[in-house]
């Protein structure tokens, strides 16, 4: 059941702040966050997005094309891997948030901007979110969280402002297609996403192909497996995947699973 209150909730909610930065992922929960902070704060805002080499091109692109479109002031920030997650700990996900807020947090203050907002929603507290701990420690905001507002309710509020994202699949960092305690290798994270642009083209875009190494590990929704399978286009992926470098290329029956290489709970974050 969708409470329709909670989008105007959420509007006041923003205008408790004079301006404000949001950390623009190009995603789902982010960029419905940016446009509610665009319209709560009469354009009093600066939308950053952090390019690093685990961050697909192509979601860069898409937020860059959107804050074009709706004429929201927007910049691009160059980063790395930081030496502390090159070999995928398990608590990577600390780490870089950890890293990137800060980061975002001094140039927010370089231009003045007093709250740097995030797109954790409601339901990121019911599964393994280790960065949200990072958020917690570094004062920013997350107003879908801080308001109630769940995955589903933004996708409905996104479509009700005719945003292009209502219907996006969700999608992670490329460090989560790696095992832990990997070494995480940029070539490597080049071919996972042109792997799974090659999927997507397929009409397969809700999907993960995990790396192992020389095997990928293909997830997809249970419904499209049969289809997938039956598909006159594995030919040509088998060929696509090998010219990538992998040798093997197998199916996941269990389907996409959001964050499968989580197997335990973390004993310590930091």
């Amino acid at each position: 059941m969708i409470n329709h209150e909670k989008n105007e909730m959420l509007l006041q909610w923003l205008q408790q702040f004079q301006n404000a930065a949001v950390a623009f992922s190009g995603g789902v929960d982010s960029t419905f966050v940016l446009a509610s902070a665009q319209k709560a704060l009469s354009g009093k805002v600066l939308a950053f997005t952090v390019k690093t080499p685990y961050i697909p091109d192509w979601e860069i692109e898409e937020a860059i094309e959107f804050c074009k479109k709706n004429n929201i002031r927007h910049r691009v920030i160059q980063a790395g891997i930081l030496p502390e997650i090159r070999h995928n700990p398990e608590n990577r996900c600390y780490l870089c948030k950890k890293y990137v807020f800060s980061m975002l947090k001094e140039e927010a203050a370089k231009e003045g901007l007093g709250v740097v907002l995030d797109g954790s929603n409601a339901d990121d507290t019911g599964v393994y979110r280790p960065g949200l701990l990072a958020l917690q420690e570094l004062g920013i905001r997350s107003p879908l969280l801080e308001n109630g507002i769940t995955k589903s309710e933004v996708r409905y509020f996104s479509a009700l402002l005719g945003l292009p994202t209502a219907d996006k699949p969700s999608y992670a960092c490329l460090l989560t297609r790696l095992p832990y305690n990997y070494e995480v290798r940029t070539t490597e994270l080049e071919r996972i996403e042109k792997a799974e642009r090659y999927l997507a083209s397929l009409g397969f875009a809700a999907s993960r192909v995990r790396n192992h190494g020389t095997i990928a590990r293909i997830e997809l929704d249970k419904s499209k497996l049969a289809d997938f399978i039956n598909s006159h286009a594995i030919d040509g992926l088998v060929a696509y995947f090998r010219q990538l470098g992998y040798e093997y290329i197998t199916i996941d029956l269990e389907g996409y699973r959001s964050g499968s290489f989580d197997t335990k709970p973390i004993q310590s974050i930091p």
